[in-house]
């Protein structure tokens, strides 16, 4: 009854405010807001307003009514009933905040609506009421007493609440949704003005943080508490806007850009805000969109994504970090205390770039993400690296998180290689905590990626920061050697934006070139900086680095030196290489194509390929000079074999380089014979046939200059190999025998001389008569050879020597397991096979060939295997001698993938087969251990084989002394006999104490 009594009072109210309205004088404007304070307050009074199922329309319409009057006015002599105001925009708030989650929750309870439509137009008054205020606050230049202070502070921390939850509900009001979150960005707008304006008003600049709360004016601290209560609340819109998606992007821009602008007031003075937690959200916004976009195209991806739907997704990620960036650069020690999280959400970003790059459907998806995210990534984890107001030990610890020392072997790392790994490994990216960062093998790569990225944006690095990260070059090489780093570094293909502007534009590149530019930039950077000397110290460190891809690197940067320095600080360099070489300088150690001798002047050689010519003169007459004396004599030979730029001497020098060349060739293939061997100091014996050999390609001389006594050198070499029993001449033999190979090969005149056929036996009689072990090393040679016979007349009959000697040279080669020899007898055969004019091509293809093989057992041949598995390789060097596509990549990447299975299962077998080996089987322990006698009819089996060996001996003696067959018939036996020999005499050993264990 009461509460009926109530109502009835209200609408009196109601009808003499409406009634009153039209005659009121604004002077009166006051008494009238007095009287809507009242009445609202009464309303809000009501204990039945505590329960929202006695909620009527008629109350709600009261309550709209009193705010429609009060809103009229509030403009006008606002100053005397301000308090009144702001209290009255408290009451609505709290209590329309405290009824919209009970309104939803009725509408969705009950069909009848009308309560709830009404108080959502309820709502949208009291949100258009406080944009008013804040509007007509912003007209006071001073607020007077510390009460009314308060009372504004608690009227803008409750109208961004119940904006707050009015933007999270604003989807569930399908009729009110878009007019409630436009008046919420008026709100937004409006209360980030009015922070701006009191801390400009009070000069917040002036005042120093570091003062306590009660030696502040009070005006200051009101400035700070408004603006503190704004960033918290707008952060916390944001989240709430980025998770409703695209019909809430104006509220998002708003509020995060709002909460950066209120960050900038005061030149740091809201140190106290939760700076930390702000990035933290900022964070987890960049990472989730990626997050679900990896798990929906991992599973489900059957088309390319679009360039539109690619956008959608990165561009608000873009959004978040740029802000991100700039609260890290205002407040660089608060961002400090999460340092790890961002590098963290860098690594994320990276990686997960990485494997979109991988994946065809997603190409277009990739381009967006390096021209949308690319730099901006860059800048959100360099946003402490570059700030002045960290030290050195904080900038350390950024850098030792992003490129760790710890945990650097890669075998200790977590995860699955990322050889293995394909798009659906992306998810795992985004499961990696900041404790697990540090061993998570999916993120390699991405560091990887990201330490290039600081390579190339070196120049916006400070002094301390550049001598910081040039040591971690030394962590980037090791991290390189790893079989599943480089193998990436290798085929991936990134797309970079090149240029600034609007000449900006993306090309794609190898990742490895990607690398060597970044290396050629830091270069440049550092070049005037102290950290240049930690620089050439890795360079010098790494001179002689063991892994391939790690030395063409730092080779690249040497070259990249010689050419664009100084010409004294080159000729520097270079003398003081060419001085250690010549300690290196050793016989033994120029026929090892490992040693550091050889590796270094293959280092010099190529350096030398970008000085100028002055510099290679210097260089070749310091080394080489005459060309007579020892030292000279193995510096030439390792130059040549290491290809020193005989093109870039002067024509003078070439010349006469030359001339002596062949002058040398000559005069020992024309004095050669066992004697001229032993007579030259060990080793040394045929330098110059290897000098020729190795420089034959870049000699200015004519090569039809070299006759056919070449091919009378060959056959002295072999009948001096088959006389002698010294192993050593026999070494020197060979040596020999595979480079003046080498030679005939480069000399398509030659085939046709009619030498050439006894030549050719007498190379098919050293191939086929002796060990494999023996002259395995002059087979790529032969290899080289063979090439030539397509300028040799052969005849098709059984009864051609010549062409029996090819037909088995080929067999040789082909027969050959290998898979370097299987690769170059193919090549050869291939190139042999398009440009011979022999019709009948199955002669040079044994029936027994390595690829005639199945690949299942290993033990059955057939000839067609071969032929199609010669077939795909023939196809695969054509695809490769043009530019790759995607098709000939993936097909080699699969055979790749084959390969590399095999060298797995093999390798395990091997294991399982060691692991059987070392079983115990015996019950006793010491059992296994004990030694055992061997049975006697082993012993006796022995003592026989030796006897028969003897009775052999004795015959092939007498066989040569009564001269009964040819000798080439005895070679035969003799070399048989001396591998029965060596056989017996190894089982005799074994079995000569008589026990095993």
């Amino acid at each position: 009854m009461a509460a009926k009594n109530s109502i009835t009072d209200l609408q009196r109210i109601l009808e003499a405010i409406k009634s009153s309205e039209a005659s009121l004088s604004f002077s009166n404007a006051s008494a009238l807001l007095i009287i809507c304070i009242f009445a609202f307050t009464l309303t809000a009074s009501l204990t039945f307003w505590e329960d929202f199922t006695c909620l009527d329309v008629t109350q709600c319409m009261l309550n709209q009514s009193i705010l429609q009057v009060a809103l009229k006015y509030i403009n006008v002599n606002l100053s005397r009933c301000l308090p009144q105001s702001l209290t009255l925009g408290v009451k609505a708030s709290i209590w329309s905040g405290k009824h919209l989650k009970m309104s939803l929750l009725s509408a969705e309870e009950s069909q009848e609506d009308e309560h709830s439509s009404v108080f959502y137009k309820l709502l949208l008054e009291i949100l258009r009421f406080s944009a008013s205020m804040l509007s007509a606050l912003l007209n006071f230049p001073n607020f007077g007493d510390k009460e009314l202070m308060n009372i504004i502070e608690t009227f803008i921390l409750e109208v961004l609440n119940v904006t707050k939850d009015s933007i999270s509900d604003a989807k569930k009001i399908e009729s009110f949704g878009p007019e409630i979150l436009k008046v919420s960005q008026v709100i937004i707008e409006a209360v980030i003005k009015l922070c701006k304006v009191r801390s400009e008003l009070v000069n917040l600049e002036t005042y120093d943080d570091k003062l306590l709360s009660l030696d502040k004016p009070t005006n200051v601290g009101h400035a700070i508490n408004i603006t503190k209560c704004a960033i918290e609340k707008l952060s916390q819109i944001g989240v709430i806007a980025a998770k409703n998606g695209g019909s809430s992007v104006n509220i998002l821009n708003a509020s995060w850009k709002g909460v950066v602008s209120l960050l900038q007031i005061g030149c740091g003075h809201f140190a106290e805000v939760n700076i930390a937690k702000i990035l933290l959200t900022l964070l987890a916004l960049i990472t989730e969109p990626l997050k679900l976009a990896a798990e929906a195209w991992s599973s489900t991806l059957k088309d390319n994504v679009s360039v539109t739907e690619a956008k959608r997704i990165v561009v608000p990620v873009k959004f978040y970090m740029i802000n991100a960036v700039k609260i890290c650069s205002l407040y660089p020690h608060q961002a400090h205390t999460v340092h790890r999280e961002i590098t963290l959400c860098g690594l994320m970003v990276t990686s997960f770039w990485v494997f979109v790059i991988n994946e065809k459907l997603l190409k277009c998806a990739s381009a967006v993400v390096t021209e949308v995210l690319e730099e901006t990534t860059l800048d959100l984890v360099l946003s402490s690296l570059n700030s002045d107001k960290l030290n050195l030990d904080q900038k350390l610890e950024v850098l030792e998180c992003l490129f760790i020392s710890e945990g650097d072997s890669h075998s200790a790392l977590d995860g699955p290689i990322l050889a293995d790994c394909n798009l659906t490994w992306v998810n795992e990216v985004f499961c990696k905590t900041c404790e697990g960062m540090s061993r998570a093998r999916v993120l390699i790569i991405g560091r990887v990626a990201l330490f290039i990225n600081f390579l190339r944006y070196s120049h916006v690095f400070d002094e301390d920061v550049k001598v910081a990260i040039t040591p971690k070059l030394h962590w980037f090489l090791d991290i390189l050697v790893q079989e599943d780093v480089y193998s990436h570094m290798l085929v991936l293909q990134l797309p970079l934006l090149c240029g600034s502007g609007k000449t900006t534009e993306l090309v794609w590149q190898p990742m490895f070139t990607s690398l060597l530019q970044a290396f050629k930039t830091f270069m440049l950077v550092i070049s005037s900086s102290t950290a240049w000397r930690e620089l050439e110290s890795f360079l010098l460190k790494n001179f002689f680095h063991p892994h391939f891809l790690c030395w063409e690197i730092v080779m690249e940067c040497w070259c990249f030196l010689i050419r664009h320095a100084e010409s004294h600080m080159a000729n520097s360099i270079i003398s003081k290489l060419c001085s250690l070489l010549k300690q290196l300088a050793s016989l033994e150690s120029v026929f090892h194509c490992y040693s550091p001798f050889r590796k270094l002047a293959r280092s010099i050689c190529l350096l030398l390929t970008y000085g100028p010519q002055s510099m290679v003169n210097q260089v070749y007459m310091s080394l080489v000079g005459d060309g007579r004396s020892q030292l000279s004599l193995i510096m030439c030979l390792a130059l040549f074999i290491e290809g020193f730029p005989l093109d870039l001497l002067t024509d003078e020098l070439r010349n006469t380089s030359g001339q002596r060349i062949i002058s040398d060739y000559f005069d020992f293939i024309d004095n050669f014979d066992e004697a001229s061997l032993v007579a030259y100091p060990s080793g040394l014996a045929g330098i110059p046939v290897f000098i020729l050999s190795a420089s034959l390609q870049s000699l200015p001389v004519r090569l039809s200059d070299i006759d056919a006594k070449t091919l009378k050198f060959l056959v002295l070499i072999t009948n001096c190999y088959k006389g002698t029993s010294d192993k050593v001449i026999k070494d020197q033999c060979l040596r020999l025998f595979s480079e003046t190979l080498e030679i005939i090969s480069n000399l398509k005149h030659l085939y046709t001389s009619n030498d050439i056929e006894q030549a050719i036996t007498k190379i098919e009689n050293i191939f086929i008569s002796e060990p494999p072990a023996l002259i395995y090393k002059c087979k790529p040679n032969l290899a080289h050879f063979m090439t030539g016979l397509i300028h040799m007349e052969m005849s098709e009959s059984d009864s051609d020597a010549k062409s029996c000697a090819a037909w088995e040279l080929y067999h040789l080669l082909l027969r050959e397991r290998h898979w370097a020899f299987i690769h170059l007898a193919l090549t050869t055969f291939g190139y042999f096979a398009a440009r011979t004019k022999c019709n009948q091509l199955w002669r040079f293809v044994p029936q027994d060939a390595a690829l005639s093989y199945d690949l299942v057992s290993g033990m059955e041949t057939n000839k067609e295997r071969f032929m199609l598995e010669f077939k795909k390789f023939l196809n695969k060097e054509v695809a490769l001698s043009s530019a790759p596509n995607p098709e000939h990549l993936e097909q080699l990447g699969r055979d790749g993938l084959i390969l590399k299975q095999m060298v797995h299962k093999i390798s395990m077998i091997a294991k399982e087969k060691e692991g059987c080996e070392s079983m115990e089987v015996d019950d006793d322990q010491n059992q296994f251990n004990k030694k055992r006698k061997l049975p006697d009819e082993i012993s006796r089996g022995v003592e026989i084989l030796r006897s028969g060996l003897k009775i052999i001996g004795d015959g092939l003696s007498q066989w040569k002394l009564n001269q009964y067959d040819t000798n080439e018939l005895q070679a035969k036996y003799l070399t048989q006999f001396s591998q029965l020999e060596e056989v017996i005499t190894h089982f005799e050993e074994l079995a000569g104490n008589g026990e095993v264990r």
